[in-house]
């Protein structure tokens, strides 16, 4: 490995540039030349690389986002769009990527290796956790503690009215950002994707507290939940119990911002160093993560089709807390 490429794919995470430093003063230590590609995949096509060196990541570990920024390539998607990116590789010397992203990204990093041999190795940033082969990915801590401070200030509201919030944290396809945020923000209910939850089950639960004269209520709800999102569950809530003063709050995008915790911080900083010297150690097709405080490496194929499981003892949590 002589010259390495850095980039960042998919929705942005606090920590990515925690790991881009990581990365590029890795491979300086090792006496290895670092570019960054601009703006993911598209940027790989279209040929906007920046050589980075030390100085170019200075002062950038608290800074939330991408300073490589991301973007979405529907030519990247063609066996015409990838063989571009491959050129523009090759142009340049590139002997090796780092992909820092999510499942999209590793799914277009395993179709290029597999097509052109070009060694990656990924690191995740996402918020959502749900990558299998990591216990945490980047991102994940900062957003639930983004969502968490939220949710405590939206109780204090609900406490002083009486009412009912319905809350909406992200997770289209798992529950690991709700969870900690419902335990942690004293939430009644948790509506996640990988249980069944009805919203019959909602309005019994919240029946339930009414007669134990509970006076303000927190449901928290996975944005994919089965059930629908926030605002239709507090539709159905409101027409079984019209007496109940529901209000809905959607957290949003301010859960990918800001500048990453401390956690985070640390995380993105070992697994960009794991992820260059994987690379040097012939590693390819596959991430770099922590599984039980030791650093592994994951194909991508067991990171892209293998489910990363929810503790079921924490849905149990929010039962027994609920009491």
């Amino acid at each position: 490995m002589k010259r390495i490429a850095v980039f960042t794919s998919g929705g942005d995470a606090p920590g990515m540039n925690a790991c881009i430093r990581a990365v590029v003063r890795t491979a300086v230590y090792h006496g290895i030349e670092v570019y960054g590609i601009m703006r993911g995949y598209s940027g790989m096509v279209k040929g906007e690389f920046v050589k980075l060196d030390s100085a170019s990541v200075s002062n950038t570990i608290q800074k939330g986002g991408t300073i490589l920024k991301s973007a979405r390539s529907q030519s990247f998607q063609t066996r015409e769009g990838r063989q571009l990116a491959f050129d523009q590789l090759v142009n340049h010397g590139i002997d090796g990527l780092v992909a820092i992203g999510g499942n999209g990204t590793f799914t277009g990093a395993t179709l290029f290796e597999q097509e052109f041999g070009i060694p990656i190795v990924g690191a995740p940033g996402t918020i959502d956790n749900d990558l299998y082969g990591t216990d945490y990915t980047i991102g994940y801590d900062t957003a639930v503690n983004t969502a968490l401070e939220a949710i405590d200030k939206i109780r204090d509201t609900a406490d002083s009215h009486d009412r009912c919030f319905f809350v909406e944290v992200m997770g289209r396809d798992s529950g690991y950002i709700a969870i900690p945020c419902a335990i942690g923000g004293g939430a009644e209910i948790v509506m996640i994707p990988e249980t069944q939850l009805s919203t019959e089950a909602v309005i019994e639960t919240l029946r339930n507290g009414r007669n134990r004269s509970k006076t303000s209520f927190l449901v928290v709800i996975a944005e994919g939940d089965e059930e629908g999102n926030a605002h239709e569950v507090a539709r159905q809530v409101k027409a079984a119990i019209p007496q109940l003063d529901t209000r809905v709050t959607i957290i949003g995008h301010i859960q990918r911002g800001g500048a990453p915790s401390a956690a985070d911080r640390m995380l993105a900083s070992q697994i960009g160093i794991a992820a260059v010297e994987g690379l040097m150690n012939g590693m390819r097709n596959v991430m770099a993560g922590i599984v039980d405080r030791k650093l592994v490496y994951t194909p991508f194929a067991d990171t892209i089709h293998k489910r990363k499981l929810i503790n079921q003892s924490f849905m149990r949590m929010v039962e027994i807390l609920n009491a």
